[in-house]
This record gives structure tokens, C-alpha cells and sequence, in this order.
């Protein structure tokens, strides 16, 4: 299920995508089939120059969208043994496109993410007050998350870029396992913290309507509120699998058992808010986009 968002026209727009084989990238090129958008896949890789500045050549965008670069697989832990392909693909691919695209008079539209903040006396857990987009990164924890504040903080400098801040992306297609839920359902024990999500079923026609607006700057791209683990395996247990368990660990056992710190955080999504007053806080997205379509009907 995919959220529609009334806007502009689609006539007239060509998206230039990169990151085809990415899961954002994949998604992204269906909604502009569903919604008559004509868009091609960058065959460029971001790092050079020249061939990003073909593809411009080429396809002749009106909007050209980042999902690429690199987070590691199975998690971000990869990152921390191959810091050169890290800086290659996320700063200096990224800022090279930003350029490239500055220079062709084009808005790129660059999913970015909020990793880059954890929880602190300003912005304590449980507090309701969440980092806004002028604030800094605050995490370094991991470095993943180091390289992307590093481009974010010199992308500020760029007026002709939309900066998304994703954050434990999920869809209603839990046989994904890029999907965090997918992903927390397969731990053998998870910690309950709460945190902003995004939901990319609803937010995704979002950042096309952005597009479309020509907005830029930085922007908290996740659905309004906060969600803990513990809340989100509990609705899985209530309208997936019945049977589900799960078990929680302290964040102290957790580091133990991996590399690169996690962040935790919530993001104000006010500003996002104001400029889509339709989005629904990220409880109520999680029941409509993943949890009612994925009901198991055969439930006592």
C-alpha cells in the first residue's frame, strides 16, 4: 500500500535516479511508472565526474534523485573495515553529484540520513523533543554515520539540494530484509528504545512531491513521534504471527555483540509537517501502511 500525494503535474518532469539496484532507488522507479513520470537510472558511477556529467548530457532531467551510496551489508559494521569505499561512494560521489547538478541549474534530491544525532541533555529520551534540521550531528558513534554528517554539514552549502534525513526505513513488504522491521524480527534480542522511523510507503510519494516543489534545504524525513522495538514487535505480534517472541538486551550487552555504536534518536518533524500536513505520526503510518495490509486473516 502507497500513500498518494496531490501536487503538481507529472508532464513535463524526467527524474534522473541513482541507485537502481538500491532498495529506495528500486521503489522509486515505480512510483514514477505509477504516476507517468518519465525517469531514467544514472549509468554513472557518483565518484566520477565525467560520467555523471554524461548522464546529464544525456537524459536531460528536471530533478535529478541520490539513493545511492553505501551502508553496509549485512549492517553498517562493514563500513567500519572499508572506510575508503565509505568516503568514496558517500562523500565524495555525493558532493561531486550536488556539484555536478548545481552547475546543470538542477535540484537534486538527496536521502540523506538521521543517524547522525543520538539522544542528549538537550534532547533527552522520552522527552518529545527531537534534533531540527539547523542542529548538528552529534553522533559519531559509528563510521557510517561519520561520513554522512560530513556531507551533510557541506551540503548546507549547496542551494539546489533537498537533504533527507531517512531514519530505520520500513515498508509494508516484510519479506524484505532491508525493511527494519524485517530485520528486528530476525535478532535474536533487541533494545527498546524509542526512536523516529520512516515509513516509506507514505514518504516516498513525499520526496517526489518535493521534487515537484523544487524544495531544498535540509529536512527530518520521518513521520511524526517516536516508536520503540518493544511497540512495533508487539504489533507484528498482534496482526502478523501470534506466535512471535522476542527478547531485549540492554545497550551494554548489545555493544558487545557489534562493532560500530547504533544511533538513537527522535527528529522534529514539524517542518516536514507543516509542508504535508496529511502525513500521519508514525503509529498511526505503521498500522495503516504495514500492519492492516499484512493482517493475517486466519487469526482465532
Amino acid at each position: 500500500m502507497v500513500a498518494t500525494v496531490n501536487g503538481g503535474q507529472s508532464a513535463g518532469l524526467k527524474f534522473l535516479i541513482y541507485g537502481k539496484t538500491g532498495w529506495i532507488g528500486g521503489l522509486l522507479g515505480k512510483l514514477c511508472t505509477e504516476q507517468g513520470i518519465a525517469y531514467e537510472y544514472g549509468k554513472g558511477r557518483l565518484e566520477n565526474r565525467s560520467s555523471i556529467e554524461q548522464d546529464i548530457s544525456t537524459v536531460k532531467p528536471t530533478h535529478v534523485f541520490n539513493a545511492a551510496g553505501v551502508t553496509g551489508r549485512p549492517n553498517v559494521d562493514w563500513c567500519e573495515s572499508h572506510k575508503i569505499e565509505t568516503i568514496r561512494a558517500n562523500v565524495v560521489g555525493t558532493l561531486t553529484l550536488a556539484d555536478v547538478c548545481k552547475q546543470n541549474d538542477l535540484v537534486l534530491v538527496n536521502y540523506a540520513t538521521g543517524c547522525i544525532f543520538e539522544y542528549d541533555d538537550a534532547h533527552p529520551l522520552g522527552s518529545g523533543i527531537g534534533f531540527k534540521e539547523e542542529e548538528s550531528a552529534n553522533f559519531r558513534g559509528s563510521y557510517y554515520s561519520k561520513t554522512k554528517a560530513m556531507v551533510e554539514e557541506l551540503l548546507r552549502e549547496f542551494d539546489n539540494v533537498c537533504t533527507l534525513r531517512v531514519r530505520m526505513p520500513i515498508t509494508g513488504d516484510l519479506s524484505n530484509p532491508r525493511n527494519f522491521i524485517t530485520k528486528i524480527t530476525r535478532y535474536e534480542k533487541v533494545v527498546d528504545i524509542p526512536n523516529s522511523m520512516t515509513i516509506l510507503d507514505e514518504l516516498l510519494p513525499i520526496s517526489i512531491e518535493m521534487a515537484k516543489r523544487n524544495l531544498t534545504g535540509i529536512w527530518n524525513f520521518t513521520n511524526p513521534g517516536v516508536v520503540s522495538h518493544n511497540e512495533i514487535l508487539e504489533m507484528y505480534k498482534e496482526y502478523v504471527d501470534p506466535s512471535f517472541t522476542y527478547k531485549n538486551f540492554t545497550l551494554e550487552e548489545q555493544a558487545k555483540v557489534i562493532v560500530a555504536a547504533r544511533s538513537n534518536n527522535e527528529l522534529d518533524a514539524s517542518k516536514l509537517s507543516k509542508e504535508f500536513p496529511e502525513m500521519l505520526p508514525i503509529k498511526e503510518s505503521l498500522i495503516k501502511y504495514v500492519f492492516e495490509p499484512n493482517k493475517k486473516t486466519n487469526k482465532p
